[in-house]
């Protein structure tokens, strides 16, 4: 019923689109007819907003895949560099928690590793419509440029801190995972979270014994929760690693991995001496880093997905310049 409902909206949706921009075809044509001016006005503001609800609706068309539907967890590592990196890791925490805001998004955090200066690590899961399909084109390495505030000299730094995005797998998408291959682990949460949180054994940790996989959860209060949370993110990495052995029959696969391979980035956010952030796959960049960083990012999402489809790969990535 739901994947019925999706189709029947997408249908509706360029079905209006269509009666819609006839019908404003038709008011144009009797207007230039007539010689009357006086509808040239609303015949601009019509055709923009038909243009802004198709832009809406192609991008929609873009997210195709099995899991682009769900919500996604959302993994940032900071990079070698100490106090720097962790302040950056939690700058893209902030961005992209204001993405999700921003479109009317819900988040939970899963896991936390707080620093000084910021987060080694967290993991967040983002849920809304199409979370995963828009985001996907987020894991990579992410590079700040900026002078350092830590810096007494006021040196210029470059940090780098890593993304990694899954889908949230729900029914429809099956993942076996047998008991027997399941190692759990139990221990007390660290942390701010009251006195309950580190005295008793809350946090989960799961070790999947045949690939290696291990996830921590040490959010909620409760073992219970942190269970049912943590087999979620593992679900959903398992998924991730058997579709990405499903892809190595491609020829592509290999371009895939280099993209998110530590140390070639995929974005860069420079502060200073000028103000740009830059997608080093496809070339696009704005100059408002800090509209950017308050999670305006809609505009790189669309750009990659546009570019994906058109056939954007990382050997295009790598003929990318060093300006920044």
């Amino acid at each position: 019923m739901t994947e019925t409902k999706a189709l029947r909206d997408r249908i509706e949706t360029w079905t209006s689109l269509k009666s819609e921009v006839e019908a404003l075809d038709e008011v144009y044509a009797m207007a230039r007819d007539e010689g009357d001016l006086s509808l040239e006005s609303d015949i601009r503001a019509s055709h923009e907003s038909l243009r802004s609800r198709f832009d809406k609706a192609v991008v929609l068309e873009l997210l195709s895949g099995e899991a682009d539907r769900t919500g996604a967890f959302l993994t940032i590592h900071a990079g070698s560099g100490g106090t720097e990196a962790c302040d950056w890791a939690s700058m893209l925490l902030r961005m992209y928690t204001r993405w999700a805001e921003r479109r009317g998004f819900t988040y939970d955090v899963v896991d936390i590793l707080e620093s000084e200066g910021g987060i080694k690590s967290a993991t967040i899961e983002i849920d809304g419509e199409f979370a995963y399909g828009f985001l996907r084109g987020e894991s990579g390495v992410h590079r700040l440029v900026r002078i350092s505030p830590f810096d007494a000299n006021a040196r210029r730094h470059t940090s780098f801190a890593s993304v990694y995005v899954l889908p949230v797998i729900d029914d429809t998408i099956e993942v076996e995972i047998r008991p027997e291959d399941l190692r759990i682990d139990t221990y007390r949460s660290g942390g701010a979270g009251g006195q309950k949180v580190n005295k008793t054994d809350s946090a989960v940790r799961l070790t999947h014994l045949p690939t290696g996989i291990v996830v921590t959860c040490q959010n909620e209060r409760s073992q219970y929760k942190n269970k049912d949370v943590a087999m979620s993110v593992l679900r959903s990495r398992l998924y991730e690693r058997y579709r990405e052995e499903k892809d190595k029959e491609n020829a592509r696969f290999a371009s895939e991995k280099k993209e998110i391979a530590w140390g070639s980035q995929i974005r860069s956010y420079v502060f200073q001496p000028y103000t740009m952030v830059k997608d080093h796959r496809n070339k696009f960049f704005v100059g408002n880093v800090q509209a950017v960083m308050d999670g305006d990012i809609d505009a790189f999402i669309e750009s990659y997905l546009r570019w994906k489809w058109k056939g954007g790969t990382a050997s295009a990535a790598e003929e990318d310049d060093e300006e920044l």
